[in-house]
């Protein structure tokens, strides 16, 4: 049975309120976040999915959705508006005992039970929707079948100071997983798990049946679900990936993502025929640079009107910069104005915000990422 047949299903967590966002997140959910001049964070995961050959996709959402829904629609953009399978909004719901929100990432995942078993696959993909990377899932489902493993968890070498950020695995010389630390205050190793898992259908659903039973659980895979399957011996492999893969749960880290797209050797490469990145792109005339606008080392795109002076930014659709304004090192969110004689430094200007002519916007004390809304 071919990977389209249902051979094996995404399940795609994409309701985090991402807090950490602060302002970014107030009105529509983490996934949901303009990235990189013309994308959503979510449209990696999406095109990672499309590019691999994954078409049945559940995506679970329950934090301020409309905008994330609007976006993804019939998923035509990622050639997921398909017949048998394509993509689908899980929303909790209500039900004979009534309803509730998803209390964990494993109870979202057994809350949709009915939505996985129709299609009975054999492996299931567990995906988070708020990360920035490009990935090939089919070779790590080759990799999980030549491993025969019963769960497989993606990971990637961090920094040593970060470990204490995530879920650090430990690993013997065949790569198997004998030890999971959340987020340790002394790591044993650097290689941290990227919230990507593939697991085997049938041994999944015995846990989570299991965990939803336990009244003391987290209902959390990190916290209940993979440190359970370690005490029972079950044969979990760590699948090591080396490409460029960024969280961007915080407002630092999403302006160093976008930068990261500016350099000349950036590791994530949008420019990959053989790997686009697929996106609901809005309807808007070409660019326009005036007789009195500078461009350097920025992404501009459709709709863009430049009259000042624009250095190492990512512009997003309908941004217009003011004659003598200069923006540097900044991302512009779609249908910004920026009026005459503004100095913009190291901001994230969130979407529609008007700046007034003669604005300076820049954190001179801490040096820091200043984020603006209306």
């Amino acid at each position: 049975m071919s990977r389209e047949n249902k051979e094996i299903i995404a399940m795609l967590l994409a309701g985090g309120q991402g807090s950490r966002l602060n302002m970014l997140t107030e009105n529509i959910a983490k996934p949901a976040v303009p990235f990189g001049g013309k994308y959503r964070i979510i449209d990696f995961t999406l095109s990672n999915c499309s590019n691999s050959g994954i078409y049945t996709i559940g995506v679970l959402t329950q934090y301020r959705p409309l905008e994330l829904n609007k976006h993804i629609g019939i998923g035509s953009p990622w050639d997921l508006d398909r017949k048998d399978g394509g993509v689908t909004i899980l929303a909790p719901f209500m039900g004979a005992k009534g309803g509730r929100w998803y209390k964990g990432t494993a109870n979202a995942i057994y809350e949709n039970f009915h939505f996985i078993e129709q299609y009975d696959p054999e492996f299931v993909l567990i995906l988070s929707g708020d990360h920035i990377y490009k990935m090939d899932y089919s070779l790590m489902l080759d990799y999980h079948k030549e491993k025969a493993a019963e769960a497989t968890i993606a990971v990637i070498g961090v920094p040593w100071e970060d470990t204490h950020k995530f879920g650090i695995m430990n690993i013997d010389e065949s790569r198997r997983i004998i030890e999971f630390d959340e987020k340790p205050k002394k790591a044993k190793s650097n290689l941290a798990s990227m919230g990507i898992y593939i697991f085997n259908w049938k041994t999944l659903k015995k846990y989570l049946v299991e965990d939803e039973a336990d009244k003391k659980s987290h209902n959390d895979f990190g916290k209940n679900i993979i440190p359970n399957m370690l005490r029972d011996g079950i044969s979990i492999y760590s699948y090591l990936f080396n490409g460029y893969w960024k969280d961007v749960g915080e407002v630092k880290s999403l302006w160093e993502s976008n930068m990261d797209l500016l350099k000349e050797d950036s590791t994530l490469d949008l420019y990959d025929p053989n790997w686009k990145i697929y996106s609901k792109n809005p309807v808007n005339p070409p660019h326009y640079i005036s007789n009195t606008g500078k461009v350097k080392s920025s992404l501009l795109n459709e709709g863009c009107i430049i009259h000042g002076e624009v250095n190492n930014c990512v512009l997003f659709p309908g941004v217009v910069v003011g004659e003598n304004s200069v923006v540097v090192d900044s991302v512009i969110m779609p249908g910004v104005k920026i009026g005459e004689r503004a100095m913009i430094k190291k901001s994230i200007i969130m979407s529609n915000v008007v700046i007034p002519a003669g604005a300076i916007i820049e954190d001179k004390a801490n040096n820091g990422i200043t984020l603006v809304n209306q």
